[in-house]
């Protein structure tokens, strides 16, 4: 795949993106976690890379959005929709979803959306979702007690390359290796030469080692699982709660995880549990077990009835006179009972193996001597045989335990992929169930919507009044101050993004044709300067000579300049809008001026207020085709007209009706 054809995508992202083992699959399924873990690429940076591969793949360049108020009212849209993810990737790649002109691509969201609106949003699935994060890439590890043994340079190139986290030796014989063996714990020789040699200590010949790294270097799947274990496991606990069937086995994942330690060490195994604390405790326990000798020994000459009395013998031993002879004649069995007892302590403290105890016995002299004291060389010795036991039995473990993940890690992969991707359709069941959705139909002209509840709106859903409103060509909305025309068109707005988005849309029923355009003119605030208004005009200019696969909706044009030129302009505008085909809904006061100063009919549909009740407005939400609204004066004047008969309010209304 060419990066680089991405839009957006230049050299360095493209070099960062060709890092990743499965950048392709990745772009393909807007993996925005997978993307992100290249070099120098941010979350949010890669959410755009996803998009720009997206709209590559359906051949869809456009910009359907083409007005501030369009694009404010679609990161609003999206906003709602990420505020009911649980993790931070399905925020990221909800962002992957935009309102398209393309066909498949609409199409193919809407698949997804479909499937999403399937899935029930749990309260134990989100919790446990709560866990679930991208899978990262662990820190390079570093192995000392192990290396890699060639006598070839070119082997020694594809070592260092193919296992960097091994120390790599150059020798040429038997000999070599021996040294090595001596300064490492496992010496791994990768060349055919060294098959049959022999050496003492642990020392491997395996030509084809570096066709297998992980079992050389178990850290690094170990590392990798130790790094991930908790989203690992929470993603588990995702697919358990949800009904999910798993890409692998769960049980025997967990079992494995659970002897699998946060520092990527084996946990669970009863014998490197046992070598790891004697080769903590052996310096502690050799003067302890010295301590038990001397005491023994001690309490031994202190009872002795010899030649001299107890005490002055101890006096004189403690002063070095002759007592070694002395303890040979007269205390012979005392001191190998205590020395006895000291190895004894020694073995049963460190919990020592057969071998490791015929090495431990010889730390305590069979010599007399006091104070007793242990041979140093001895235990030296001891401590080499059980670090190297210790880290023979890790590395085993290790690689056993490696093994396992190893054939477990691609399903593990999958296992978090797939609750983070359950988290995205979760988010937007969430909104399609919140804000009553249901899946928009392509067809027809125009836009037609029953039922819709603007989600934009500040108050709860369902305390919000449903419209059903239906356009197609172009159209003025005319209605009462307050009686929600402004919130129509917001709610037409919001309908024909999330549709062309290819999600479900805040109503009962909604069909419109696939727009290649949407522009949202919002009201603008006070009459515009001369060069502000010749600004505005030119760009409705343009406007009018689009082509007819245009959404336009704008709210109160006329507030650009003074009302009677307002009517002529909107005019002028709606009549060459009309020629084109184009989809318009136009909120506006001046319905009546417009309509008269248009040299075509123009539709006009009313947001009706029925009247007033206790000074508040009571209105119909949903416009009334082809019928202009009455404005609040004119319903307030025809208040005071019933209230009393006064002349002045006939004339006044007869003026409404003029």
């Amino acid at each position: 795949m060419e990066f680089e054809s991405i839009p957006g995508v230049g050299a360095k992202t493209a070099s960062a993106l060709a890092e990743l083992p499965d950048a392709e699959r990745a772009l393909r399924e807007g993996d925005v976690a997978a993307l992100a873990a290249a070099p120098g690429i941010s979350e949010g940076r890669a959410a755009r890379i996803a998009r720009g591969a997206i709209r590559r793949e359906h051949d869809d360049d456009a910009r359907v959005l083409e007005t501030e108020r369009a694009r404010e009212i679609h990161r609003t849209l999206l906003d709602l929709l990420k505020e009911r993810a649980v993790t931070s990737y399905a925020e990221r790649r909800l962002e992957t979803f935009y309102p398209s002109a393309s066909a498949s691509r609409i199409e193919e969201a809407r698949a997804f959306s479909i499937r999403a609106m399937e899935r029930e949003p749990d309260l134990e699935v989100r919790e446990a979702l709560s866990g679930v994060t991208p899978l990262e890439t662990p820190r390079e590890v570093r192995v000392r007690d192990r290396c890699l043994v060639t006598s070839d340079a070119e082997r020694y190139a594809e070592a260092r390359e193919a296992i960097p986290e091994m120390p790599v030796e150059v020798c040429e014989d038997a000999r070599g290796l021996a040294e090595l063996a001596r300064g490492y714990s496992t010496v791994i020789a990768i060349d055919e030469a060294f098959v049959g040699v022999e050496i003492e200590g642990d020392v491997r010949v395996e030509p084809d080692a570096l066709a297998n790294p992980a079992a050389v270097v178990p850290e690094r799947t170990l590392s990798f699982f130790a790094a991930n274990r908790e989203s690992i496991r929470a993603a588990g606990e995702v697919h358990r709660a949800a009904g999910m069937d798993p890409p692998c086995d769960l049980d025997a994942l967990e079992a494995a995880l659970s002897r699998l330690g946060a520092d990527g060490e084996v946990r669970g195994d009863e014998e490197l549990d046992r070598l790891s604390r004697a080769v903590d405790d052996l310096d502690a326990s050799v003067h302890t077990a010295e301590s038990v000798a001397n005491d023994r020994l001690r309490a031994a000459i202190e009872e002795r009835d010899v030649t001299i009395e107890g005490a002055d013998l101890l006096s004189l031993a403690e002063r070095g006179a002759g007592i070694d002879s002395l303890l040979s004649r007269e205390l012979a069995d005392e001191y190998d009972a205590a020395v006895e007892a000291a190895r004894e302590h020694l073995l049963d403290a460190l919990s020592l193996d057969s071998g490791e105890a015929e090495i431990a016995r010889g730390a305590f002299p069979e010599e007399p001597s006091f104070p007793v004291e242990h041979d140093e060389g001895v235990v030296t010795r001891l401590r080499e045989e059980l670090v190297a036991a210790k880290e023979r039995r890790a590395t085993r473990g290790k690689r056993e335990l490696a093994a396992e993940l190893a054939d477990l890690r691609e399903g593990a992969e999958t296992l978090v992929r797939t609750a983070l991707e359950r988290d995205v359709e979760l988010a937007i069941s969430r909104f399609a169930g919140e804000f009553d959705c249901t899946m928009p139909e392509f067809e027809g002209r125009g836009i037609a919507i029953e039922g819709g509840r603007s989600p934009l709106l500040s108050e709860p859903i369902e305390a919000v009044e449903p419209v059903d409103y239906a356009v197609s060509g172009v159209t003025l909305l005319s209605g009462v101050n307050s009686g929600g025309k402004t919130s129509t068109l917001d709610l037409v707005c919001a309908v024909a993004i999330l549709a062309q988005m290819g999600l479900p849309v805040p109503a009962e029923r909604a069909r419109l044709r696939r727009f290649e355009e949407i522009h949202y003119h919002a009201k603008s605030q006070g009459t515009l300067d001369a060069g502000a208004f010749e600004s505005t005009v030119r760009e409705f200019a343009a406007l009018a000579e689009g082509g007819p696969g245009r959404l336009v909706l704008v709210d109160e044009l006329e507030s650009i300049t003074e009302p009677g030129a307002s009517a002529k302009i909107i005019a002028g505008i709606l009549e060459a809008l009309s020629e084109t085909e184009a989809t318009a809904v136009f909120v506006t006061h001046l319905a009546r001026e417009i309509r008269s100063a248009a040299a075509a009919e123009l539709a006009v549909d009313g947001i009706e207020a029925v009247g007033l009740e206790d000074g508040e407005l009571v209105v119909n939400r949903s416009p009334v085709k082809d019928h202009l609204a009455r404005s609040t004066p004119e319903l307030i004047v025809e208040k005071l007209a019933g209230e009393d008969d006064a002349e002045i309010y006939t004339r006044l209304l007869e003026k409404f009706e003029s």
